[in-house]
């Protein structure tokens, strides 16, 4: 029997891409692969009768090219604040387990590396973004200044963590993990950022 969740909030992606991440239209890295955090922050979710408000999921992922052509290697870090039934939810949703848009991102996993109960701080003021994902982890960013002060926006991108929602350009101030074969340590790469809504099966 499929389980009715649904869930809204906001994500982040912070990665090793210079410039504008060309992954998000369908092009190639600019480095060659494309190494990322990706965070959620769930301002309101169930999964059948299991609240899931207030709590985060992370991705450490490391595509070997194209990111549309998948073989990602990943690290899943589900929230500690979740109780055992919240965090199985979690699991089961961003496992692409449940259906639903995360399955379809999913889908390009060659390679789980890990999967993690951590601390997970999220932190958002102005166009400021932070998620510190455990001890060995974190993404820091903030928002591109546009014309009048106005963000920069992407809309209508081919390849995206929040179908329908326009992105935030940002810039990352730090973007760190240290663990599982992943391992980053920059400043001044892409970052983005928008709400989500994704529902399911």
């Amino acid at each position: 029997m499929n389980v009715q969740w649904n869930m809204k909030g906001e994500y982040l992606e912070s990665c090793s891409c210079k410039g504008a991440c060309p992954c998000i239209y369908l092009s190639p890295p600019t480095e060659g692969a494309c190494t990322a955090l990706v965070g959620w922050h769930i301002d309101e979710g169930r999964y059948g009768d299991i609240p899931l408000d207030g709590l985060n999921v992370a991705v450490a992922l490391h595509s070997p090219g194209h990111m549309a052509e998948g073989n990602w290697k990943v690290v899943l870090y589900l929230d500690a604040a979740a109780d055992p039934r919240q965090q199985e939810a979690l699991g089961t949703v961003f496992g692409g387990k449940a259906g639903g848009h995360p399955a379809v991102l999913a889908s390009f996993i060659g390679e789980v590396l890990g999967v993690e109960q951590v601390p997970i701080r999220y932190e958002a003021g102005g166009g400021r973004r932070h998620f510190r994902i455990g001890e060995r982890a974190e993404a820091d960013v903030e928002a591109i200044e546009g014309q009048g002060g106005a963000p920069v926006t992407i809309q209508g991108h081919p390849f995206a963590v929040a179908p329908g929602q326009p992105l935030t350009v940002a810039k990352s101030r730090r973007l760190r993990h240290e663990t599982h074969g992943i391992d980053l340590a920059l400043a001044d790469r892409t970052a983005l950022y928008s709400p989500f809504a994704y529902v399911g099966p």
